[in-house]
């Protein structure tokens, strides 16, 4: 063995292969499911749009709630659970059961349009009572026990983190309460769809972010090793 095989060897006896860098595009894909977690959401209600305009309305929801059920049956046979199968169909038999009672098309977005405002109302009061919502969510995840709010570093990741939450939320309740008031299925499609994946992603990625720099400051390896 050469004198320069061995200096090389010896630099490197001890150390650990320095951490590949986390891709934050396919984090946020894999935490919201993928692109076929897109295609499950967004299906149903692209297809409801599609045949209100040429079928009466009970066998447009029919359409929304079959698929679902299609979808959620292909989903368990490629082994997701039973629970986060059948949530989408259970939110479209909710949204249709709703539009069939009152008649209206247009109130198959009910639910996701209030559920838009309570979520932009909640994160503005976390904000304003200065415990951003996703820090209560980060210390709850890790047993309550850290002080994440004497952290200036980390209370400014989770206002910026909740801000964008609320932002989101505020944005789709905007616009699609225009739409519902403009009495415009095809646009609440259009809306629904763009504005639900791709800026639930966007969230995404400053809460993923926010997360990350507070379990870098204030949990020791100890403290992990300990949790594990």
């Amino acid at each position: 063995m050469t004198d320069e095989k061995l200096a090389r060897d010896g630099s490197t006896a001890g150390t650990t292969a320095p951490e590949q860098p986390v891709d934050m595009k396919q984090e946020v894909l894999k935490q919201l499911g993928g692109t076929s977690g897109m295609i499950y959401s967004t299906l149903p209600v692209v297809l409801f749009a599609v045949a209100v305009p040429f079928t009466s309305l009970p066998v447009a929801i029919g359409v929304a709630i079959a698929i679902a059920g299609a979808l959620a049956v292909y989903r368990m046979w490629r082994g997701e659970k039973f629970m986060a199968a059948i949530g989408g169909v259970l939110g479209v038999a909710v949204a249709g059961g709703i539009s069939a009672w009152t008649g209206s098309a247009n109130d198959f977005f009910l639910i996701g349009i209030w559920a838009s405002l309570a979520g932009a109302v909640a994160t503005l009061i976390s904000l304003a009572v200065r415990r951003p919502l996703t820090g209560v969510i980060w210390n709850a995840v890790h047993g309550n026990t850290h002080p994440w709010r004497a952290d200036k570093s980390t209370l400014r990741a989770h206002d910026l983190a909740t801000f964008t939450v609320m932002a989101v939320f505020a944005g789709r309740f905007i616009v699609r309460q225009w739409l519902y008031v403009a009495d415009s299925t095809t646009g609440l499609a259009i809306a629904d769809t763009a504005t639900g994946f791709p800026l639930t992603a966007v969230a995404a990625v400053v809460v993923i972010w926010a997360f990350r720099r507070s379990t870098k400051r204030l949990i020791t390896p100890a403290d992990a090793e300990a949790t594990r």
